[in-house]
Formats: structure tokens, sequence, C-alpha cells
């Protein structure tokens, strides 16, 4: 028992344990809730594209001596237009046009971080530095998030019917295409909050992984928004403590964690998942 509560309580003594704890349970929370429309309207892939798109603007950011969420929300919002209008002008179909550009951004981000001297902070971004966020970004991490949760909080309903039925939605006089604008537009803010915890490389997990557990284990889309919450906190919690024990790199700890929880719901879901459906058929072929 004392082992356990060393476990939790050592790593308290230290500040940046703290911010990191903080940084990483509200960038876990919010990208959970985005996670769970992403994965209703089959945008999982787009929420890839965005965390990637945002490279260039963060290296230009950073150029410029700017905050790095300028320069992100500039080009994840541009990335996800870039791919609207890719779409929309051609032949190529919506899934190539998001691998187009997304590659294409990433690869003008690296070939930035490759012209600047000093790439200490640069390569945070890419793959995570929760350890080391300063007050200015909490700062900035705190103001996105409730931005995003109170938008989603106001929006919710809306956002939740044009996931399920944009016609519907189109029918009862909501507009498909300003909600649609609305989502991704939050999708870009929630990378961005998702940055200093996991990095760019790693974000798409965050913003994945919780709400495909959560669709295993409930048919409810309330249950599901909080059951993605919950385990994405929890994943950023265990993945912090066992950084610090393991000595390993936190934003992939975290990511390993919520993926553990995503093959536990596949496996053991009492619905959906694969043993007892495995049960159910054997008991419809016995019976």
């Amino acid at each position: 028992m004392s082992t356990l509560v060393e476990f939790f309580a050592v790593p308290l003594q230290f500040d940046f344990m703290q911010r990191a704890l903080l940084v990483s349970v509200v960038a876990g929370v919010v990208c959970a809730l985005l996670s769970c429309w992403m994965t209703l309207t089959g945008w999982s892939l787009l929420g890839d594209a965005v965390s990637h798109a945002v490279l260039p603007g963060v290296v230009l950011s950073y150029l410029l001596g700017l905050p790095f969420a300028v320069g992100a929300l500039v080009f994840g919002a541009g990335s996800v237009a870039l791919i609207g209008a890719v779409n929309r002008t051609s032949r190529i179909k919506e899934d190539a046009a998001i691998g187009i550009v997304f590659t294409a951004m990433f690869g003008i981000g690296v070939v930035l971080i490759s012209r600047i001297p000093s790439q200490t902070d640069l390569m945070h971004i890419l793959f995570g530095n929760v350890l080391g966020v300063s007050d200015s970004e909490i700062a900035q991490i705190l103001a996105m998030a409730a931005l995003t949760l109170a938008v989603v909080l106001v929006k919710h309903r809306d956002l939740t019917l044009y996931a399920f039925d944009p016609v519907h939605a189109h029918a009862i006089g909501l507009s498909p295409r300003r909600l649609e604008a609305l989502l991704l537009a939050l999708l870009s803010v929630t990378v961005v909050v998702a940055l200093q915890a996991v990095g760019i490389i790693l974000v798409v997990a965050m913003v994945v992984i919780p709400g495909a557990t959560a669709y295993l284990l409930t048919d409810r889309f309330e249950r599901m928004l909080a059951i993605a919450a919950a385990v994405s906190a929890t994943a950023s919690v265990l993945g912090t403590y066992v950084s610090f024990h393991a000595d390993i790199a936190t934003g992939g700890a975290i990511v390993v964690a919520q993926a553990c929880g995503f093959a536990l719901a596949y496996l053991l879901a009492p619905r959906h998942g694969v043993i007892a459906r495995r049960v159910r058929r054997s008991a419809v072929r016995t019976g």
C-alpha cells in the first residue's frame, strides 16, 4: 500500500510534474470530446491531416517571435480550406486530398526546421515537451481549452445532430456547412492545445483513440462524451506518472496508455467487444 502511495505522491513534490499533469489532463479531455465527433463523422484522417499541417505555421511563428498557437491556428484552418478546394475543384477524392495536403505541409515544416540553426524548441513541438511548459504556455493552453469547451457546451446538440444526420439538420434550419466549419475550427484549436502535451507527431492519437474507445463502450452519445473524457484523462495521468518513474517520453507514454485502453475496450466491451461478440455467436450456434 505504501508503495502505491509513493508512486502517486512522490512526483507531486516536483513543480514540473504538477504542470505536466495539468496540461496533459486538460489537453486529453479537450481532445477526447472532439474525437467523439471525429469518430461519428468519419473525420479521423482529417484530424491527422490538421495535426501535421500545422508544423510550418509553428516554425514560422518561431522565426517571427510569435506564440506557436498563432501560426498553428492559421495553418490548421488553411490546410482544411485547401483540402476542400482540392476536393471540389478536381477529380481528386477527399481522402487523397487529405493525404496530399498534410504530407506536403509536414514536408515543408521539416524543410524549414532543417534550415534553422537552433532546433531545440521545434523538436519539442514535434515530439512534445509537457515537462517543460512555461507559465505563458499554460495560460495559452487553458485559454484555448476553455474557449473550445465553451463552444462545445453551447453548440453540442447542433453538432451532434449534424454528425448523425446532416440532412435533418438542414431541414430544421441549421446550416451543415457552418456546422462543418465550426467543427473543423474546433479541431484546429484542439490540435494546438495538445501540441505541448504530446507533440505534432502523436497528437493524432489524442483526437482519434478516446472517441473510438468510447464508441465501443456505449451506444449513447452523451455517455460517449463522458467515457471518452474519462478514458483520456486517466491515460494522461497514468502516462505522465509512468514516464516519471520509468524515465521515458511523456507524450509517448500517454499515447501508449490510451492505446491500451482501446485494446481493452476492443476485446472486453460488453456489447461490441470481440470476446462478447464471439460468445454471442457461440451461444446462437449451440442454442
